[in-house]
């Protein structure tokens, strides 16, 4: 029996310990190079600016550049997002407003290392029948997810009117529930990204009342780093830049291909990719240097950031955001390239 029970306990430490190496999330670079030889693991999901990744996998055009990365596919976005905050993994594609309200509690840190896009219609203010602009939304319910890229949208809609959120009845509830809740009658609009939004205006009578088209630079984007990585392994981190602007190459040069790996990834029918692929301008590296460039417009990074840090503190916020932009909006990797 007591032998027994030494095998049981041996067999147990040996499983705790090989379980805790095979989970071990330190940043190992190789003395030569100082790339990282297990794998970058990058958050990724149902967005149209973020599809090409799917594109890099299936080329190997991660490969092709000596780094080793694993996209990881996320059906729900707010997981990556956490994911990242909590350091389960090393990236993640999410947007400059979330990376803004998740960054001062990431306990790797987040550094912005690249623009994919810029949303350019793909967010909309869905209205029922009848109402046909933004100042007539005053006194009206607005059912949208509170602190989202879609509420600061509706909030420069309604301040280009010298309106304010608190002018309207906000419905705070997540997105897709946000669109139920439309559809029900219960809201009079609804802010969304797709495919919500498709739905939203299945209501008899919706229809889009404004976009991000409307505001460019609002919504940008990102790949989104530690900054853990950024600082243990910066030449992996430019050769994953540099397979960004490969990717877009691929998709230039094959576009039939470059559709049929997204929309497989994507899961969508060809119609809804078309418009949703339609409803973002993907960066180049020239959008790239001016978007990490200090400006005094929402082309620039650092001036959209300060304009989303005041949305958050103004509406959402119990205490004042006082976030570091020089360590979260990284241009090193961009400007290496030009």
């Amino acid at each position: 029996m007591t032998r027994g029970i030494w095998i049981i306990a041996i067999c147990l430490f040996l499983s705790l310990f090989i379980h805790s190496n095979l989970n071990q999330t330190a940043i190992v670079p190789t003395e030569q190079t100082g790339v990282v030889t297990q794998p970058i693991v990058i958050g990724y999901s149902n967005w149209s600016g973020w599809w090409p990744w799917a594109i890099a996998e299936s080329e190997g055009l991660f490969a092709k550049r000596g780094v080793n990365v694993e996209m990881k596919w996320y059906d729900d976005y707010t997981s990556s997002m956490e994911d990242l905050a909590a350091g389960f993994i090393d990236g993640n594609c999410q947007t400059l407003n979330d990376t803004i309200a998740f960054s001062s509690d990431a306990i790797k840190g987040e550094s912005v290392v690249l623009v994919n896009d810029n949303s350019e219609g793909n967010d909309k203010i869905i209205a029922a029948s009848g109402i046909n602009s933004i100042t007539q939304l005053k006194g009206k319910k607005v059912a949208v997810e509170a602190g989202v890229v879609d509420d600061f949208l509706l909030t420069l809609a309604l301040r280009k009117q010298n309106l304010s959120r608190q002018d309207v009845d906000i419905i705070d509830v997540e997105t897709g529930a946000a669109v139920e809740v439309f559809l029900a009658g219960q809201a009079d609009a609804v802010g969304a990204f797709p495919p919500f939004w498709l739905t939203a205006l299945k209501r008899e009578g919706a229809k889009e009342i404004i976009s991000s088209s409307s505001f460019p630079g609002a919504i940008p984007d990102l790949l989104v780093l530690t900054q853990e990585i950024v600082r243990e392994s910066p030449e992996s981190v430019q050769l994953i830049v540099e397979v960004w602007f490969d990717v877009l190459e691929f998709m230039a040069l094959n576009p039939a291909e470059a559709d049929r790996i997204m929309s497989r990834r994507a899961g969508v029918e060809e119609q809804e990719f078309d418009l949703f692929k339609a409803g973002v301008k993907m960066f180049s590296l020239e959008d790239n240097l001016r978007a990490f460039e200090r400006q005094n417009d929402m082309s620039s990074l650092f001036y959209a950031a300060a304009k989303i840090e005041n949305f958050l503190s103004d509406n959402l916020s119990e205490s004042e955001i006082n976030l570091d932009y020089d360590d979260i909006l990284n241009p090193k990797f961009i400007r290496a390239l030009n």
